[in-house]
């Protein structure tokens, strides 16, 4: 790629951030706790949705202390309304490794790894959030951008592993936090102007719908028992007019198996 290019491209990136950045609660709040609470819960929700969410929540739970501390039934009270509930039980238990192990296991892509709810992608945008470190990742935005500047002509779908080379030759190594920024308030910006340029990507997976998925049949049966605690007969006829009950008792059993809930004598309650 020639280097006018790469510059041509990076201006126009940082000229449009330079007029029209995006203000979120967790960009003023640069401590770790902050970011790896953005990012958890950014995972496959949209910016609006998450802004009002983070806000209250990191009232309710300020720190890693205060969140490894909660229930489970607190957390996922608080989660509620977000969506893949299983992320505030991560969120729960890497603040129970934070607050035990310190801040350092967050330091590194290979302790990040380790960590629940945490893949590749997630560990870099950690990294350069929360430490400015000049990590490699890729999201929907940045790969919108990637995709829109070097790739509009093409004919197929474009891999990840095209765009890592041309994300690693622009990156800010010095200031890799606001060049994130940027990359991802322009990609929103571009989605508006255009179809979707990330849908020419190979890993574009078109959300399933929740209504009469079997994430709505979980998300249910967890509200059902975080009110009260229930048998499985009781949910199954809560249930009975919608869903199979045989769907209903492995719902019942994933979610005791990942640790949402537990059975004591014939009822099931939160962990």
């Amino acid at each position: 790629m020639l280097k006018a290019e790469l510059n041509r491209f990076k201006k126009e990136v940082l000229a449009y951030y330079r007029s029209s950045r995006r203000e979120m609660p967790w960009r003023t709040r640069t401590h770790p706790y902050f970011i790896v609470v953005s990012e958890i819960m950014l995972q496959q929700t949209q910016v609006d949705r998450v802004r009002a969410k983070f806000v209250s929540f990191v009232e309710r739970f300020p720190d890693w202390d205060s969140l490894a501390k909660a229930s489970s039934h607190e957390v996922l009270s608080e989660w509620s309304g977000l969506g893949y509930n299983r992320r505030g039980l991560y969120l729960k238990r890497i603040a129970e490794v934070v607050a035990k192990e310190g801040e350092n296991v967050l330091k590194s892509k290979e302790s990040l790894l380790e960590l629940p709810g945490i893949g590749p992608n997630t560990a870099g945008s950690i990294l350069a959030f929360a430490f400015n470190q000049p990590a490699l990742f890729i999201e929907t935005n940045i790969r919108s951008v990637f995709i829109h500047f070097f790739f509009n002509d093409a004919k197929r779908k474009i891999s990840d592993a095209e765009l890592f080379p041309l994300i690693e030759q622009t990156l800010d190594k010095e200031n890799p936090r606001e060049w994130y920024y940027a990359l991802m308030d322009y990609g929103s910006h571009l989605k508006k102007l255009h179809p979707n340029p990330s849908r020419k990507s190979a890993h574009h997976v078109k959300q399933s719908s929740f209504k009469g998925s079997n994430r709505e049949l979980r998300s249910n049966i967890l509200k059902m028992i975080m009110k009260k605690s229930s048998s499985r007969a009781t949910i199954e006829k809560a249930f009975a007019a919608s869903w199979d009950p045989i769907k209903i008792k492995k719902n019942l059993l994933d979610l005791e198996k990942e640790g949402f809930i537990t059975k004591k004598r014939e009822s099931y309650q939160i962990v």
